[in-house]
C-alpha cells in the first residue's frame, strides 16, 4: 500500500541551483509555453540561454513545456510541434531531422508503485536521426526511439523501438518496415 507521507525524493538534482530553476519556471511559462509567443527563433534562444544544447534550424512550436533545458539537446533540423511535454528529469536526446508532433509526451521519470514509498525513477530519453514521434504518443523513461522509425498517433514506447520500423499501439509494437 502506498503511504506518500515517506515519499522522499532529497536524493534527486536535476542541476542548476534554486535561483536558476526559479528563473526557468517563469521564463517557460511566458516565452516557451506561452500560446502568444509566435516564434520559434526567441524560443529556441531562451533554451539555449538555459543550457540547452540546439542545433541549426531547429522549429520549437508555442505551447512547448520543458522541465530542465539543460537537461535537454536536439541535433540539426528537428521539429518539436505544438503543445509538446519534454518531462526532462534527466536528459532528453532528440537528434537531426526528427520530428516530436504537437501534443507528444517525453517523460523520464515514473514512480516505483511496487514500494510503499512510492520512490522517484528517472531514466534518460534517446530519439535518434530521422525518428517521428507521432501526435498525442507517450515515449516512456529510458526509451530509445531508433533512427528513421516512427511512433504512430496516439502510441505508447515502453521499450526501445528498432529504426526503420513503424510502431503502433498501446505499448507500441512493430507494424511494418520503412
Amino acid at each position: 500500500m502506498t503511504d506518500l507521507s515517506k515519499y522522499d525524493n532529497s536524493w534527486y538534482n536535476p542541476g542548476g541551483n534554486s535561483l536558476k530553476r526559479l528563473l526557468w519556471y517563469f521564463v517557460n511559462a511566458l516565452v516557451i509555453k506561452n500560446h502568444l509567443n509566435p516564434i520559434s527563433a526567441i524560443r529556441v534562444k531562451a533554451l539555449r540561454l538555459f543550457g540547452a544544447k540546439i542545433g541549426r534550424g531547429v522549429v520549437i512550436k508555442p505551447g512547448v513545456n520543458v522541465k530542465y533545458p539543460w537537461l535537454l539537446e536536439i541535433g540539426d533540423y528537428s521539429w518539436i510541434g505544438e503543445d509538446v511535454w519534454i518531462d526532462n528529469l534527466a536528459t532528453v536526446t532528440i537528434g537531426s531531422n526528427c520530428c516530436v508532433s504537437q501534443g507528444a509526451m517525453l517523460l523520464c521519470g515514473n514512480h516505483n508503485y511496487r514500494l510503499p514509498t512510492f520512490d522517484l525513477m528517472v531514466k534518460p530519453i534517446r530519439i535518434e536521426d530521422g525518428a517521428w514521434v507521432g501526435a498525442k504518443s507517450v515515449v516512456c523513461p529510458g526509451v530509445t526511439v531508433g533512427r528513421d522509425s516512427i511512433l504512430t498517433v496516439g502510441s505508447m514506447a515502453t521499450a526501445n523501438l528498432e529504426g526503420g520500423k513503424i510502431y503502433q499501439g498501446i505499448p507500441a509494437s512493430i507494424k511494418s518496415v520503412r
